[in-house]
């Protein structure tokens, strides 16, 4: 099925037309963080009517017919936004990840992005950016209707359908015989006619691989495509109202991908302090899915101690590069490499790994990812006019960012959907 018209309107497409005989409700937590200035208010209420937040602040009465919704012990903020998912993947220490594009069936995958679905938006996390189906074709396009729809519950998402790859760079590989890719492939001109034909199909945003490793090449991630074959893409994505994020490990990827335009750049684990200036230079942001490499290594044995292993360091190194370069932040955690409803981790380690404080944090993975990617007018923040996408943890996140796992309530589009 094909959809048209700009995000934000598919985004908020249920907020839009909330129920008629939805009452209003005043939340009355501890405190409020709004997202818009960095401190939790001690005393203030949130007021939420039709789907929107009509008032915050200290001096909130009920209105007639409201329903009041007390919190004790609890801060309420604006719903989570995780910036890279993979609905469709499972935590590979339970299937590798070859084996679950190869061997998986669509049937049983679209079932799992049910569950990984619920699990989200169950943890608080009320938007995400789902970076590529993995294999499972543009399944992303139902799943995100039957949650907007009402069939099944799930955070609002934006999609990108496949993710797109230079011919030949993918898996899964090795084989004597053809397989179905991870991604499509694509390579000179055909990288903007993949862009064009994925949004055709419903995709949000385009995600574009600026480097892989090779079948037999010397080990680790090299660049594939040009700067003019992500740029045709990206020109692409842009002349359409989207974003376009790129998958880089490497230094030059990541130079690549930023000279192209993308708006995000997903991962950098080898980036330098001249490509972080660069991007800073751009307004390139990054998204370190620290999550994923810690995943990783522990998956490959890593206990969590010292020592660490060389991933880790490497990994710790290059996000502090990225913050003392002032780089825009966004938190995504590549959630789906490890457990949906989990996705908190990210902030966890951004919080751990980097130093950042945690309101910083809990900005960046709120109005932060909204601006970034696009929805700050109409997401991210608590403030009157904007959807209702809130969630309510139990303690102050904004001086221990594991509250964030202590979810008591969600509210997605005026709807409480957890107590």
């Amino acid at each position: 099925m094909k959809r048209f018209g700009l995000i934000g309107a598919a985004l908020l497409a249920t907020a839009a037309a909330p129920p008629a005989a939805r009452a209003p409700i005043l939340l009355e937590p501890d405190r409020v963080f709004t997202a818009t200035d960095g401190i939790a208010h001690a005393g203030w209420r949130v007021l939420v009517a039709d789907g929107k937040i009509v008032a915050v602040g200290p001096d909130l009465s009920l209105p007639a017919g409201a329903e009041e919704r007390r919190l004790p012990g609890t801060t309420v903020l604006p719903g989570l936004i995780d910036a890279h998912v993979h609905l469709f993947l499972h935590p590979y220490d339970e299937t590798n990840w070859n084996d679950q594009v190869l061997k998986e069936p669509l049937s049983l995958r679209t079932a799992r992005a049910v569950a990984a679905a619920r699990a989200t938006l169950m943890a608080g996390f009320t938007t995400v950016r789902d970076l590529g189906t993995e294999g499972a074709g543009n399944a992303d396009e139902g799943l995100k209707l039957a949650i907007e729809q009402g069939i099944v519950p799930g955070p609002r998402v934006l999609s990108a359908n496949r993710a797109i790859v230079a011919t030949g760079s993918y898996g899964p590989r090795g084989l004597a015989f053809d397989v179905p890719q991870g991604a499509e492939e694509a390579s000179g001109e055909g990288v903007t006619a993949a862009a064009r034909r994925q949004m055709g199909e419903g995709a949000d945003v385009v995600k574009l691989y600026a480097d892989y490793h090779w079948l037999g090449g010397p080990g680790g991630s090299t660049p594939t495509f040009t700067v003019a074959e992500m740029a045709g893409a990206v020109g692409a994505a842009h002349d359409a109202g989207r974003k376009a994020a790129a998958h880089a490990h490497t230094a030059e990827g990541m130079r690549r991908a930023t000279l192209a335009g993308v708006d995000t750049v997903e991962h950098g684990d080898e980036g330098t302090a001249q490509v972080f200036q660069l991007m800073k230079a751009r307004g390139t942001a990054l998204c370190p899915t620290l999550a994923a490499t810690e995943a990783i290594t522990r998956y490959r044995g890593w206990n969590g101690q010292a020592p660490e292993p060389p991933a880790i360091t490497a990994k710790r190194a290059s996000f502090a590069a990225a913050v003392k370069a002032g780089v825009t932040l966004c938190a995504g955690g590549d959630t789906g490499v490890f457990a949906h409803g989990r996705n908190a981790r990210e902030e966890e380690l951004m919080v751990a790994w980097g130093g950042l404080a945690p309101a910083r944090v809990l900005t960046i993975a709120t109005a932060g990812n909204a601006a970034v990617l696009g929805l700050a007018d109409r997401l991210g923040a608590i403030r009157p006019g904007l959807a209702a996408d809130l969630v309510a943890v139990d303690g102050d996140p904004t001086r221990d960012i594991a509250a964030l796992e202590r979810v008591r309530l969600v509210m997605k589009g005026g709807e409480v959907v957890r107590e």
